[in-house]
């Protein structure tokens, strides 16, 4: 995701791009723009209408100049919105076409017509550069209710744009000062290589000097990078305070943003992963267990818990040792998607080098190692090598 500096300052010059006014398939721009487009995120069938719809909420993705990301997948908190009666839309936008003032301009026009429709909210939600175009068509636009922005940046990354990348910040400012009405809820994540740093409490000076109702979420916790906000992790704690802010400016009387989740096991999980700890496990291991081994397992018998980035909660239960062997139940809560059920199975694992390692043929590689802390370091690998988790488990009373 780059893009050249003069095709944020060339918005100067910018005239509004008159649009098409019909919603069917998707709205169509006219040829200075013919290649953004709005159209259902999940088809036709998903919408109910202005009349039925508790709003329509608009989903920007960001900008690659090594692919289009208009096949990027709609992140996972927008079906949270949909779930919720939102009538969910995307707006693609080839590379060509995509600048600051193109895409900009061009979301304002599907805003004011999707108002014209007769949605009674219009929401504009963005990643990176659709964030960024996101907030500045919220100053082109009356039509626009609110705009929840995912890691704006729009002139590169420390790495690959050092002289470039605290544009993201420099032209941040004056983008909040131009947005009209909107309420705006902006997330900066820790390790963003597109972030300077420091842009949680000056976007939120000016916002509320401008009298907008916002919202600043500055490094939440356990969501890092550029990406953090397509992640389950994040639907799960932040996907409730997305769409109250949506629907309606905060009050006082609302639950926290940032949900609890992931910070205490469910019902659910202990119930699955504690009979384990009722087997005699936790005061030691068996009697035919090498003392070498023993005293190696030993730290480990117990009950773990934490959750991985995917938003899914994770427990391990070390029951007891058998031989040179280390038994325990791994058990991983429902995911996000429907292939991604509760999951408990049984693992035999071995201690190497300090480390609990359950590497059986033809499944899943795990991998914890203790740290200071009493905690406990965790790594799942996939058993084709396609994918990898790592998070941290404390132990549960």
């Amino acid at each position: 995701m780059r893009t050249l500096r003069d095709a944020f300052l060339g918005l100067i010059a910018v005239v509004g791009l008159p649009m098409a006014c019909g919603l069917a398939g998707g709205l169509a721009a006219t040829p200075a723009a013919a290649q953004i487009i709005l159209k259902p995120a999940y088809g036709e069938a998903s919408l109910a209408g202005p009349a039925k719809a508790r709003g329509a909420v608009v989903w920007s993705h960001g900008r690659s100049v090594e692919s289009e990301d208009s096949e990027a997948p709609t992140p996972l908190y927008m079906k949270a919105m949909r779930d919720a009666g939102w009538d969910v839309y995307r707006l693609d936008r080839m590379r060509v076409s995509d600048t600051l003032p193109n895409s900009s301009r061009a979301l304002a026009g599907y805003a004011e017509a999707l108002r014209g429709k007769g949605y009674r909210r219009v929401t504009l939600t963005g990643q990176s550069f659709g964030a960024f175009i996101s907030l500045i068509a919220a100053g082109q636009t009356s039509a626009v209710d609110a705009v929840i922005a995912t890691a704006p940046a729009a002139f590169g990354n420390f790495t690959e744009a050092f002289d470039s990348y605290r544009e993201n910040a420099a032209q941040l400012w004056p983008i909040l000062r131009n947005v009209r009405q909107a309420r705006v809820m902006l997330f900066f994540f820790h390790g963003d290589d597109f972030d300077p740093g420091g842009r949680g409490e000056p976007a939120r000076s000016i916002l509320t000097q401008r009298g907008l109702t916002n919202l600043v979420i500055d490094q939440p916790a356990l969501l890092t990078g550029h990406g953090a906000a397509n992640t389950g992790l994040f639907v799960r704690r932040f996907a409730g305070c997305i769409i109250r802010f949506a629907e309606a400016p905060t009050s006082p009387n609302d639950p926290p943003c940032d949900d609890s989740w992931g910070r205490s096991p469910s019902a659910e999980l202990m119930q699955a992963a504690m009979p384990a700890v009722g087997s005699g496990s936790a005061n030691g291991t068996p009697a035919n267990t090498p003392a070498a081994v023993a005293a190696a397992a030993r730290p480990y018998v117990g009950v773990w818990y934490g959750s991985y980035i995917n938003g899914r909660e994770v427990a391990l239960s070390v029951e007891k040792g058998d031989g040179d062997a280390v038994y325990a139940d791994y058990v991983l809560g429902a995911g996000m998607e429907a292939d991604q059920p509760f999951e408990r199975v049984r693992r035999k694992g071995r201690i190497e080098d300090g480390e609990l390692v359950f590497d059986e043929k033809g499944r899943n590689l795990l991998r914890y190692r203790l740290r200071p802390d009493g905690r406990i370091a965790a790594t799942w690998l996939d058993k084709d090598g396609h994918g990898r988790l790592d998070t941290v488990l404390r132990r549960v009373n």
